[in-house]
């Protein structure tokens, strides 16, 4: 996997390390940086400066904001805001022409920005508050359509019977008609959105896929799971338009006994449903105030039969291949770590944390690094770690530079470098995504600001396309 160009120099002096470290810009990649020092300090809430927001540690990236809440209510469009997770239609027919992203609201939707003609439409909406909520995750499946989820769930015993936590499928991502307010009981009908039921129930973040088909997903808590769901159906046979989500069954990683919290090592994948979709004796099948009958996720994974091992709110995953070897990357807000799974041979590893090199100093990041939250991944293979803080105060982006690919950032000349800053006061960054079809292009939102007016960010290189 090719690199950008890059520089270290290590000097030992009198028994101390001294690191200095240079990413020197070619115009061409995201990685090219000098780190940033510090954190960008705060701009005036509501003023025009909200629209080009960000600090880089690369001067010639540009940047400009291409859908807005307040544009969006002023046209008579649904519109909640809290902008979350970015997702585009990496497949299928125009492909990277939209743009999606959820509300992560009490009232939840579905945005899509047509890119070619800067149109931004709000395709699916729920019409009553409470009717969905929370929509963190945001992805464009293999086979072409698009899913989301909510981050909200209960820890019961017993099971919860909480009418949420559910994961859903909008099936016609592309021709799903835009909605104008007000919106009402039938606003929705040529929305093809499904709850996949499959998919037992937990409080969503981050999802992925691996090449073989199975999709991991998370539950945001302190002490949540990592989940991991294979379909009956093959891969092949979806994409001839069988329904991945019909049936499949949910395992959980586990560590050992799975009694040790935040562990690393050799894990297994447990399963607690059947290849249908059906709770395995012992796990929770619970039914909803509203009437539908899911598998409990956490409250079933914290059984002895079923115990998953605990990490504390995980949130976003990524996978990053080398080599053709797939590696998942777990963001752990509370604990403040990334952790890698080798997929291969079933390891889980902490691939940063508070000891990682800052790249700007030389020495541990240290409180640095605050609540990493979202992770991505550039067209060169590098990952991006995405701070859950105050805009205007410590929220950044960091750029993890592992330069030979081994899951970790203990060799030399690696670590962490502060790619970005956010001076959006009230908010943080959310959703970064780099353009699979154009290396030199990505985006990020700026969600929940004091001005109320969430923000997507597109982030160029200046150069025209480079398309991989």
């Amino acid at each position: 996997m090719r690199l950008s160009r890059y520089d270290a120099s290590i000097a030992a002096i009198g028994g101390m390390v001294l690191a200095s470290t240079i990413l020197y810009a070619n115009g061409t990649r995201f990685s090219d940086i000098n780190p940033l020092v510090a954190s960008a300090g705060p701009i005036a809430v509501g003023s025009t400066a909200e629209a080009t927001p960000i600090r880089f540690g690369n001067e010639d990236f540009e940047q400009r904001s291409v859908a807005d809440r307040a544009t969006q209510i002023a046209l008579g469009i649904p519109n909640t805001g809290s902008f979350d997770m970015i997702a585009t239609n990496e497949t299928g027919p125009h492909k990277g022409r939209y743009l999606f992203t959820v509300f992560e609201t009490g009232q939840s939707g579905v945005q899509r920005t047509d890119l070619w003609t800067g149109q931004t439409d709000t395709v699916w909406y729920t019409p009553a508050a409470g009717g969905h909520v929370s929509f963190d995750a945001c992805y464009w499946t293999p086979w072409g359509t698009l899913i989301t989820a909510e981050e909200s769930w209960e820890t019961a015993a017993a099971g919860s019977t909480s009418p949420y936590g559910r994961l859903f499928e909008l099936k016609n991502p592309l021709d799903a008609p835009g909605l104008v307010n007000p919106v009402g009981a039938g606003s929705n009908v040529n929305a093809d959105f499904v709850h996949q039921n499959a998919v037992p129930r937990t409080s969503h973040e981050g999802i992925q896929f691996d090449k073989a088909g199975n999709m991991y997903f998370i539950d945001e808590l302190n002490g949540g799971n990592i989940y991991r769901f294979t379909s009956a159906a093959r891969l092949t046979d979806v994409y001839a338009g069988a329904d991945y989500f019909a049936a499949g069954q949910t395992s959980v990683l586990r560590v050992g006994d799975g009694n040790t919290p935040n562990a690393t090592g050799a894990y297994a994948w447990v399963p607690f449903t059947d290849a249908g979709g059906a709770a395995l004796p012992g796990a929770l099948t619970i039914t909803d105030t509203r009437g539908v009958t899911s598998v409990d996720a956490r409250n079933t994974t914290d059984r002895p039969a079923f115990k998953g091992t605990d990490y504390q709110r995980p949130e976003d995953i990524q996978i990053k291949t080398v080599n053709g070897r797939e590696y998942l990357f777990v963001a752990t807000t509370t604990t403040h770590e990334v952790y890698v799974l080798d997929l291969t041979a079933q390891r889980i590893s902490v691939f940063a944390n508070r000891n990682t090199i800052d790249l700007a100093t030389g020495q541990p990041v240290g409180t640095a690094l605050n609540s990493p939250d979202n992770l991505a991944v550039d067209a060169d293979g590098f990952i991006y770690i995405v701070e859950d803080r105050n805009g205007g105060q410590d929220d950044d982006i960091w750029l993890a530079v592992d330069l030979n690919n081994d899951g970790d950032l203990l060799d030399a000349g690696e670590g962490i470098a502060r790619w970005a800053s956010n001076g959006t006061q009230g908010s943080e960054f959310t959703g970064l995504f780099f353009d699979p079809t154009n290396k030199r292009r990505a985006w990020v939102n700026i969600q929940h600001p004091n001005s109320g007016n969430d923000r997507t960010i597109e982030i160029t290189i200046p150069g025209g396309q480079n398309i991989r």
